[in-house]
C-alpha cells in the first residue's frame, strides 16, 4: 500500500493504531477484545481505533470466527510505504515519523533492558549496529533498497504462512518476532569522518 492521502497518513499518527496494524499482521484476524488483551487497551478502545483504520483502507473486516457474535478485523495490506517527498505534505509526514520514532525507541530501550536475561545466540544475533559514512542522497536511497531487499524473503514467508492453513517453514520455537527497524539521519556536521560500531 503506498500512502499519499494526508488525512489517511495522519490517522496512522497515533500509538495505538499502529500497534493494532502490528498485532493484527503478527496474530490474523482478530477481535478488539482479543487485540485489548494483548496490547493493554480496553475493548472500546481498540473498535473505536480500528473503525477509524477502517475508515481509510489499513483494516477490514474478517470472517466470522467462532463467536459470529464478535467482529473480527484483519489488516488489508502487510506492507506500507509513504509516497515521494514531493507528493506528501512534510509536516504530516513529521507528525507521523515522530510517532513511530518514538515508538521504535521505546521497543529499543525494552530490549537493551531484557537482554542480559536472554539466551547469548539472541544476544549476539539482536545487538545494534550504528555506522557513520559520507554518502549521496542516491546511494542512501540504494542502502536502503537494499536494507529491503533482504528483509523481503522473510517478509513473503510470513505472508504465506498468515494464509489460514498454511503451514510454517520452521517449527515455532526456532522463530520468533523481531523487530527491525532502519532510520537514516544526516547530520548536521558533514565532516564527520566514516565510523561504525556494534553496541
Amino acid at each position: 500500500m503506498r500512502l499519499s492521502d494526508p488525512k489517511a497518513i495522519r490517522a496512522l499518527a497515533h500509538p495505538t493504531r499502529l500497534d493494532l496494524l502490528e498485532t493484527l499482521g503478527r496474530i490474523g484476524p482478530a477481535t478488539a477484545a482479543t487485540c485489548g488483551r494483548l496490547l493493554g487497551v480496553s475493548q472500546a478502545s481498540c473498535s473505536f481505533h480500528l473503525r477509524h483504520l477502517a475508515k481509510y483502507g489499513y483494516v477490514e473486516e474478517a470472517g466470522p470466527g467462532s463467536d459470529r457474535r464478535e467482529r473480527r478485523w484483519q489488516v488489508v495490506d502487510r506492507q506500507m510505504l509513504l509516497a515521494g517527498s514531493g507528493q506528501v505534505d512534510p509536516l504530516v509526514v513529521q507528525q507521523l515519523s515522530r510517532v513511530v520514532v518514538e515508538r521504535e525507541a521505546a521497543r529499543v530501550l525494552d530490549w537493551v533492558d531484557r537482554s542480559p536475561g536472554e539466551d547469548t545466540e539472541w544476544r549476539d544475533a539482536a545487538r545494534g549496529m550504528a555506522a557513520t559514512v559520507r554518502v549521496t542522497a542516491a546511494e542512501a536511497a540504494e542502502i536502503k533498497a537494499q536494507w529491503r531487499a533482504i528483509l523481503a524473503p522473510y517478509l513473503a514467508r510470513d505472508a504465506a504462512e498468515a494464509v489460514p492453513g498454511a503451514e510454517p517453514d520452521a517449527p515455532v520455537a526456532d522463530r520468533r518476532h523481531v523487530r527491525y527497524f532502519m532510520a537514516a539521519s544526516p547530520l548536521a556536521d558533514t565532516d564527520l569522518g566514516e565510523n561504525t560500531d556494534d553496541c
